[in-house]
């Protein structure tokens, strides 16, 4: 499995780590245990540096629509992107603009970073 994530449900807080070749199945999966976990609203990180140009610009167009899905039918948390490599910035630029729903998210080149930015957002409030 490409894409790895836990689930705190005290801290409200998603971790996902890609590594390898990744396609818009995996994401997919990832969409589909998060929201299974009732994780959705929550802060997430997602850490894209170890994942090889799998995606088109046109399957991180359409992910980025599915967010907008999700962002139409519930609250979506903050998002924190780590991407360390040019390759893996460009392409979490990309969804970030295919995906401007009104929720904080962030492009950082390191993890220590990015947790910090998303520790100092605000997590959903447990009735969401």
């Amino acid at each position: 499995m490409p894409v790895h994530w836990t689930v705190s449900h005290p801290q409200r807080l998603v971790v996902a780590v890609a590594k390898d070749k990744v396609t818009v199945a995996d994401i997919e999966q990832y969409f589909a245990g998060v929201t299974a976990d009732g994780a959705m609203a929550y802060r997430k990180i997602f850490e894209i540096t170890h994942t090889p140009m799998a995606l088109s610009e046109e399957n991180l167009k359409a992910l980025g629509q599915r967010v907008m899905f999700y962002a139409q039918h519930g609250q979506i948390g903050p998002l924190a992107i780590v991407a360390s490599s040019d390759e893996s910035f460009a392409q979490a630029q990309i969804f970030a603009e295919a995906a401007p729903a009104r929720r904080p998210l962030a492009i950082f080149r390191e993890l220590h970073a990015a947790r910090q930015w998303l520790d100092a957002q605000p997590a959903p409030d447990s009735s969401s």
